[in-house]
């Protein structure tokens, strides 16, 4: 590292790198300390699997969108050369299969479970694909559901995987809290929507991901307003954004604001994510690439 890079860093440190934006090289050793540190709880990844990075795809509450953001970042790293994976960790709401229009049963062979794959090459994990009728409730206990994903983590093989996105459930509560206790993730990635309680919401989420020593990668708002077809004017649906603010409060990053479009909705429930064209949506994988040093 040059010197004037080293200097760099040392001015714009905060010693807090769950919120820090830089690839220092204090940074990329907090995060090998933060794996070892849990270590104990971590489940260990399938031997014929190699998964660069692990990013969570958390909410403080449901019904925000997260399984939507969590396919279309995965979709959109797909289409940008990246081998994409998503480990659906939401075991009681696993709506990923019907976004990518996947059907299982997942097979096994002698090395572990084999993923089913989209269209495009997304590599794709959930309860769904195990179970004989995908409407089935599943009616599991926390530690059974802390099991089921580990178990995607150390029984699937997943080969080579440049990203991996988990869709957690929503919330802060102990089924959540095992999910981050047993996979190693490099960071995370908030979702919410423009409403009054938005800041105690992402604040929620922003300070279990601090007591866990994961970095926080942005914030992504969905259902951010919707655009008038006729003259362009962008309507704030669900009352005005506050993103900023709350990203600035709690000293992360704005990823993208998500608009309401009927189109993409269409797409997901006909199994089509892959092929939804959502703009706004890649410069949040361009900065996540960037935070994760794979480019």
């Amino acid at each position: 590292m040059s010197e004037e890079i080293k200097n760099q860093e040392n001015a714009e440190c905060t010693h807090d790198c769950s919120t820090c934006s830089l690839n220092c090289s204090s940074k990329q050793t907090s995060h090998e300390e933060h794996h070892s540190a849990n270590n104990d709880l971590q489940a260990p990844l399938n031997a014929q699997s190699h998964v660069k990075r692990v990013i969570g795809v958390v909410s403080g509450k449901g019904g925000v969108g997260k399984s939507l953001v969590t396919s279309l970042l995965a979709a959109t790293m797909q289409k940008n050369g990246r081998a994409a994976a998503i480990l659906d960790a939401d075991i009681t709401g696993p709506s990923i299969p019907k976004a990518f229009g996947v059907k299982g049963p997942a097979y096994a062979n002698d090395m572990g479970i084999v993923p089913v794959t989209g269209k495009s090459g997304v590599k794709i994990m959930s309860v769904n694909l195990l179970m004989e009728q995908e409407d089935a409730p599943v009616v599991w206990r926390g530690p059974v559901i802390a099991g089921t994903v580990k178990q995607f983590w150390t029984d699937v093989v997943w080969g080579d995987v440049d990203y991996m996105f988990v869709d957690m459930p929503p919330g802060t509560g102990d089924v959540p809290l095992m999910v981050f206790q047993s996979l190693p993730l490099d960071g995370i990635v908030i979702v919410t929507s423009p409403q009054d309680l938005v800041s105690m919401i992402v604040g929620k989420a922003v300070n279990m991901a601090r007591m866990m020593n994961i970095p926080i990668l942005g914030i992504v708002e969905n259902y951010s307003y919707m655009e008038c077809p006729h003259c362009g004017e962008k309507l704030s649906v669900f009352g005005e954004s506050h993103i900023e603010d709350v990203a600035a409060k709690y000293e992360t990053l704005v990823l993208a604001k998500l608009p309401i479009r009927p189109d993409i909705a269409a797409l997901v429930d006909a199994g089509k994510v892959e092929e939804a064209d959502l703009p706004e949506i890649l410069p949040a994988a361009q900065i996540i690439e960037r935070q994760m040093a794979l480019v």
